[in-house]
């Protein structure tokens, strides 16, 4: 992800640099705006396998996240269910119906 924002950022400073010797140097408004815009369009199609890549990996810690989350509520929850159990004396782990 820091390599992805730090190629992001020499591109958009190579873009500015380019522009300022071309000579869109006495309106730095209008430098900066245009090479904004310029900038994101070539990093859109020099990056873009990096930015499918970088995606894949945080949607793979989302779902593991996610995963995990429902593991320790499934764990919870049957600790609760035996608890109930127990302290029914029913010995069933059943919820009630």
């Amino acid at each position: 992800m820091l390599r992805y924002t730090v190629l992001r950022l020499l591109i958009f400073f190579g873009v500015l640099m380019a522009l300022w010797l071309v000579g869109i140097r006495n309106n730095p408004l209008l430098l900066v705006a245009l090479s904004a815009v310029i900038s994101a369009v070539v990093s859109y199609v020099l990056l873009r396998g990096m930015r499918d890549e970088m995606t894949a990996k945080l949607m793979d810690r989302h779902e593991a996240k996610l995963r995990a989350k429902e593991e320790g509520r499934r764990t919870w929850t049957e600790d609760e269910l035996a608890e109930d159990a127990e302290a029914n004396g029913t010995g069933e782990t059943d919820t009630p119906r």
